[in-house]
């Protein structure tokens, strides 16, 4: 290290990107320390996508319970207690931060529980006063929930807040149709919850192939959850014990909670990026070159703070990336093509590479096999939820373009499928290779 610096490296935000960068870059030798002013973890272990998939696994026992009768199975006294299952979530959370933690103690991260302020291309001011110097920093604050301004909307909850509700509502308003907002939905709605999404555009989950879509919002018109689209909230108001919430065009209605999931902006407020020359993009999002680094030569910047993927494992392969190239000689990059991603909604839905629409523009001649099936299970549940998964290939090439999928385990069943798209095989290698029968991923290799 050069001795005009405290540390080699100073990270502040200890999310996935961060904590990865950290320890990998400490065991390659540097001298690094890591600032974070909640807990160690970051959005997808604290309050992100894993409390958010325990509450997924919770809520299927209620479909499982019901369908367990036609298996054979009595079970008598069904009661459902939101505190038991939110205070379990909780204390896998306490599990994972301590872990995390952990993580770091045993690579000699040094910690500093506190906000962190960037004063210049090499320095830092922690909340308590303390001045640092690095010779490189890097950002990982992550991303935060955007909340829109209407009357009242400070009454509302978001991603954040669920995981800590005192009771679980009767009836709940979600405004949003992405991702956060249809799992939240599923959620909910399983749980026996009333459920109501408004949106202010017609559709949901932008960015996926648009058959999955409307799928998915038959299928969950079908389980109870109402949709009330180019109508976003004007106003909410206290009610006596409940809340009055009134959209655009709309009377209004009463609501237990109002849940915003309307997108998530770059946590750079405050930071104090422009004191090293840093400018931020329109949304608040540090603009990055392929290796991770800023406007500023010493800072670098991974993870949803940045202008890319706000994915969790793109984040983890930034960390290690930029670990690799700055600290441990051995340049590399992130390539972000076919990224797979799911939407842990009832039923789930994943993809990976191009969808239909988007092919089409791109190549213009391609060709879309797909297979609409009831999957087994739901046949002897009497449920009559089909899933349904489409082949995107090129034409001329015949090399795979995009899988998605929406029915049960979809995701579990992307993961594996996605190798074959990342490696570029073709239509023909999926027809060679012998089904796994019964099962429904044989799907893949039977369309015709």
């Amino acid at each position: 290290m050069t001795k005009a610096y405290d540390y080699d490296l100073f990270v502040i935000g200890a999310g996935s990107g961060g904590v990865r960068a950290a320890r990998v870059s400490a065991s390659h030798g540097a001298k690094v320390a890591i600032a974070e002013e909640y807990r160690i973890g970051g959005t997808c272990v604290i309050r992100g996508c894993v409390p958010k998939k325990l509450l997924v696994y919770g809520s299927h026992f209620a479909e499982e319970l019901q369908d367990a009768a036609h298996y054979g199975w009595t079970v008598e006294k069904m009661s459902f207690d939101w505190n038991v299952l939110r205070d379990t979530v909780l204390e896998d959370v306490d599990r994972l931060n301590e872990a995390y933690t952990a993580t770091l103690d045993n690579h000699g991260v040094e910690r500093f529980l506190e906000k962190a302020t960037i004063t210049g291309p090499h320095g830092i001011k922690l909340a308590s006063g303390k001045e640092i110097t690095a010779k490189t920093i890097l950002v990982a604050t992550g991303a935060w929930p955007v909340v829109p301004e209407f009357p009242g909307s400070e009454l509302c909850i978001t991603s954040n807040e669920v995981f800590h509700l005192p009771a679980l509502p009767k009836r709940v308003v979600i405004q949003g149709a992405g991702y956060i907002a249809m799992e939240f939905a599923g959620i909910f709605n399983a749980l026996g919850c009333t459920v109501t999404v408004v949106n202010r555009s017609d559709a949901i989950l932008r960015g996926y192939d648009e058959s999955l879509r409307d799928r998915l919002l038959q299928i969950t018109m079908a389980r109870g959850i109402q949709y009330r689209f180019n109508c976003p909230i004007e106003k909410i108001e206290k009610a006596g014990g409940c809340y009055s919430v009134k959209l655009k065009g709309h009377d209004a209605f009463d609501a237990d909670a109002v849940l915003i999931a309307t997108g998530r902006r770059p946590n750079t407020a405050g930071l104090g990026l422009e004191s090293a020359g840093i400018e931020l993009g329109e949304r608040g999002e540090i603009p990055v070159d392929e290796n991770n680094r800023t406007s500023s030569p010493s800072i670098y910047a991974v993870g949803d703070v940045t202008d890319r993927v706000q994915l969790t494992p793109v984040a983890i392969r930034e960390g290690q990336a930029f670990a690799d190239s700055v600290f441990g000689d051995t340049p590399r990059t992130v390539d972000y093509t076919s990224i797979p991603s799911a939407v842990f909604s009832q039923p789930p839905l994943a993809g990976v590479g191009l969808t239909e629409g988007q092919a089409r523009m791109k190549y213009g001649n391609i060709k879309v096999f797909s297979s609409d099936f009831r999957p087994m299970k739901n046949v002897f549940a009497e449920r009559h939820e089909r899933g349904l998964y489409k082949m995107i290939v090129d034409a001329v090439t015949d090399k795979i373009l995009g899988l998605h999928m929406i029915g049960p385990e979809a995701p579990e069943i992307l993961q594996a499928a996605a190798i074959a798209v990342k490696a570029g095989l073709t239509k023909a290698d999926f027809d060679a290779t012998v089904a796994l029968h019964p099962s429904m991923a044989e799907e893949l290799v039977l369309m015709r």
